[in-house]
């Protein structure tokens, strides 16, 4: 447990949330690595379920290899109905993309798309074209007091708070103060509800990396101190929630309300492409569409991702859903029956499997994939320095022989390595 919480100077020096060349100098030894050993920057083709063709041109003589890398974490991103949806949208407007400020012409299927997944998930949806956008239109916003009645809040960002988060602190400290408590501390964030009007917490609902927030405790700081949430669920969309809401909404039963915001992805569980944001009233909506950067001067979802995730809508709205929920947990349950990891026992789909150093975890990755497996290995900056691993997603489409054979191949790997 964090102990303390560092007092702000609201003057920063330059670097305070940046350091730029320090993280290229620290991990360009290991990306050239990863790179030179072939597991990273890779090309390829869907065949089969999880299946992939590495390389490019002709796919005879491709060597095949099963994907444990994609966050389809239901196996919808090969799915008929997606895959059909995105054709049908294009077919029927005959355009891909309109060149246009969404503040003054968008698709009709743009709007539908909107409707359904605000019906879906009982909020008001707004969709962009990725999530890093709508994150990126969502800080300063946020920063800005304009969500939490005129008064700027500090805004507290878990530490391991995604990427697609953290990357925006330097532009909400130039707005407000800024803090950083440790994973998951509930006790430090208390604290500064206490010190603090008004408070913002940033967070990931299900972390890229494994595990997820205690949003039943965030939800009690909340009703007791006015505490505004920001949760990024871009891992646990779809995989939770008899409509697919997720990790995050699947836990507030009611409304959303004026002090709660969910980042989605719309290209993970949900197997189409771009992200959304879930809003709680009318006068979120309305900002948003009007001062959110992104979403008035970047491009809008395509019509292809549009049209995929209309298709994916139908399927959330269907037992088919269900059906792949159910899928997805067996096939987690059949891996931590076989691997242990720190993750093991959680319902979420993703693994990490703890390597001694960087070196050791690429000579681990580069065994798997020569043993037909391609899966994600980790190291600093996406973890923390030392911290190095491999990242397992686990899909519905994944076939059991598969799973069991990687788990046994992950435990030949991390003997070998270990006693080189």
């Amino acid at each position: 447990m964090q102990e303390d919480i560092a007092v702000s100077d609201d003057r920063r020096l330059a670097g305070h949330f940046r350091n730029t060349g320090y993280v290229i100098s620290e991990s360009r030894t290991y990306f050239d690595a990863a790179h030179a050993a072939g597991l990273m920057g890779i090309h390829g083709r869907s065949t089969t379920r999880r299946t992939v063709a590495l390389g490019a041109g002709l796919l005879d003589g491709r060597p095949k290899i099963v994907d444990f890398v994609r966050c389809s974490y239901l196996g919808l991103d090969n799915h008929p109905a997606i895959v059909g949806g995105a054709i049908e949208a294009i077919e029927a407007h005959r355009s891909l993309h309109w060149s246009c400020a969404r503040t003054r012409l968008n698709f009709d299927f743009l709007a539908e798309l909107e409707a359904t997944l605000s019906e879906m998930f009982c909020a008001r949806v707004v969709a962009f074209s990725t999530v890093m956008l709508a994150n990126l239109g969502a800080m300063p916003i946020l920063a800005s007091g304009q969500l939490t009645g005129g008064k700027k809040p500090v805004v507290v960002f878990d530490h391991i708070a995604h990427i697609s988060l953290a990357y925006h602190k330097p532009v909400v400290a130039d707005e407000t103060r800024v803090e950083t408590i440790a994973h998951n501390d509930i006790d430090a964030l208390e604290r500064l509800c206490r010190q603090e009007r008004v408070v913002a917490y940033v967070c990931d609902g299900v972390y890229s990396m494994g595990g997820h927030a205690p949003v039943k405790e965030l939800r009690q700081l909340q009703e007791r101190y006015g505490l505004f949430l920001y949760i990024d669920d871009a891992h646990g969309i779809s995989v939770f929630g008899s409509r697919g809401e997720g990790f995050a909404r699947s836990q507030f039963r009611e409304g959303l309300g004026d002090r709660t915001i969910i980042a989605a992805s719309l290209a993970k569980g949900f197997g189409a492409s771009g992200g959304m944001l879930m809003l709680g009233t009318a006068d979120h909506e309305a900002l948003f569409r009007r001062y959110s950067i992104p979403y008035a001067f970047s491009v809008a979802p395509n019509l292809a991702a549009v049209g995929a995730a209309l298709g994916s809508c139908k399927i959330h709205l269907s037992p088919e859903l269900g059906e792949r929920q159910k899928r997805l947990a067996q096939r987690v349950d059949l891996f931590d029956r076989r691997v242990a990891t720190a993750e093991q026992g959680n319902s979420l789909p993703i693994r990490m499997i703890a390597a001694e150093s960087e070196t050791k975890a690429i000579t681990m990755a580069r065994e798997l994939l020569d043993a037909g497996f391609y899966t994600s290995v980790t190291f600093f900056p996406t973890v923390a320095q030392g911290k190095a691993g491999i990242r397992v997603c686990i899909t519905a489409d994944h076939e059991v022989r598969d799973i069991e054979r990687l788990c046994d191949c992950i435990r030949v790997t991390d003997t070998s390595t270990r006693s080189a």
